[in-house]
C-alpha cells in the first residue's frame, strides 16, 4: 500500500468543501421554492377602463371649448379694431379729398374762402397722422417690437399722475372729479406709461361725454382673484352710451357727428386700443353698469382690471 501525501490530503478536503458547499445551496433551494407566490395585481375592470377613458375625454372636450371660444372672441375683437380702423382712416381722409376738389373745381367765391377749405384740410391731414401714430404705437407693442416693461407698480402713485393729467380738464367742464387715493401697500404689474394712458384715456373720455356732473375713480383689491378692479363711475347721458362696445354691429357713420373737435380720436376708437393694451397687461376692461333711458339718474361703471403684484 502506497503512503498517503499531501496531495492526497488536498484531494480529501476539496472534496468534503464541495459536498457541504452543495448541501447548503440544496437548502437555500427548498426554502425559496416554499415561500408563497405574490398575489396578482388587480386588473381595472372594462367599466372602469371606459369611465376613466370618458372622463380624459370630456376634459379635453372642455379645453377644446374653451380654446375655441377664447379664438373667437379675439377673432371678433380683431375685426372690430379693423372696422373701426378702417373708419377712422377714411373719415378724414374723406374731408381732405373733398375740400380739396372743391379747390380744384374752382367753386370758392374768394381767396378767402379757398384759405379755409385748405385749413380744414390740414386740421383732418393732422388728425390722420396723429391716428395713425397712435395705431402704429399699439401695433407695435402688441407685435413686440415695442416691449412693455411689466413691473410693480404703486397704484397710489399711478392715480396721483392720472389726477394731475385731468383734473383741469375737468374743471374747464365745470366736471366734479374725484380720484380717490387708493391704499398705498396696493401694488399693481403694469407697464407705467401705458397703464396710465389707459386710466387717462378713460377720464378724459367721461368728461369730453359730459355736460355736467361728477366722475368718480376708486381702487378694489380682491385678493382672491388676484386682480384690482378700478372703478370710472361717471353721469353720462343715455345718448353717450349709444355705440355698442360690440363695434361690428354698429353703424360707424353716426360718430361723424358726435365731436366738434375734428382732431381728437373717437371714444370708440379710444377703448379698442385700451382693451389692446389692457389685455397686453393681463387685464381687461369692461362696463359694469350702462345707464338705461327708465332711470332718473344717470350712472355708468367702466371697470378697469389689472393683476395684483406679489406681496
Amino acid at each position: 500500500m502506497a503512503p498517503i501525501g499531501w496531495s492526497d490530503f488536498i484531494y480529501l478536503g476539496m472534496g468534503l468543501g464541495l459536498g457541504v458547499g452543495g448541501s447548503w445551496i440544496w437548502r437555500l433551494l427548498q426554502k425559496s421554492s416554499q415561500q408563497p407566490e405574490p398575489e396578482p395585481a388587480v386588473q381595472p375592470t372594462p367599466q372602469e377602463i371606459h369611465l376613466e377613458k370618458f372622463d380624459a375625454l370630456c376634459e379635453q372636450l372642455k379645453q377644446t371649448q374653451l380654446a375655441y371660444q377664447m379664438a373667437s372672441e379675439m377673432s371678433q375683437f380683431k375685426a372690430g379694431f379693423l372696422a373701426r380702423t378702417s373708419h377712422e382712416l377714411r373719415s378724414p381722409l374723406s374731408t381732405m379729398i373733398g375740400t380739396l376738389q372743391l379747390i380744384l373745381s374752382d367753386l370758392c367765391d374768394d381767396p378767402a374762402e379757398e384759405r379755409e377749405f385748405v385749413e380744414q384740410a390740414h386740421v383732418a391731414a393732422l388728425k390722420l397722422v396723429k391716428l395713425i401714430d397712435e395705431i402704429i404705437s399699439v401695433a407695435k407693442t402688441e407685435h413686440g417690437t415695442e416691449r412693455m416693461d411689466i413691473e410693480p407698480i404703486q397704484l397710489a402713485k399711478v392715480f396721483e399722475e392720472v389726477d394731475d393729467l385731468t383734473y383741469l380738464q375737468a374743471a374747464n367742464r365745470g366736471i366734479r372729479l374725484e380720484i380717490l387715493p387708493p391704499d398705498p401697500e396696493i401694488y399693481v404689474l403694469a407697464d407705467l406709461p401705458r397703464f396710465r394712458q389707459v386710466l387717462v384715456n378713460l377720464v378724459d373720455t367721461a368728461v369730453a361725454q359730459m355736460e355736467e356732473g361728477s366722475i368718480s375713480v376708486s381702487a378694489h383689491s380682491s385678493p382672491a382673484s388676484g386682480y384690482v378692479h378700478i372703478w370710472v363711475d361717471d353721469q353720462r347721458s343715455v345718448s353717450a352710451w349709444s355705440e355698442s362696445w360690440d363695434l361690428l354691429k354698429h353703424d360707424l357713420e353716426c360718430d361723424a357727428t358726435k365731436s366738434s373737435d375734428n382732431s381728437l380720436v373717437s371714444s370708440g376708437m379710444k377703448l379698442l386700443m385700451n382693451q389692446t393694451l389692457l389685455s397686453l397687461m393681463s387685464g381687461k376692461l369692461e362696463v359694469l353698469a350702462v345707464p338705461s333711458d327708465s332711470e332718473e339718474c344717470n350712472f355708468n361703471r367702466t371697470q378697469c382690471s389689472i393683476p395684483l403684484a406679489n406681496s
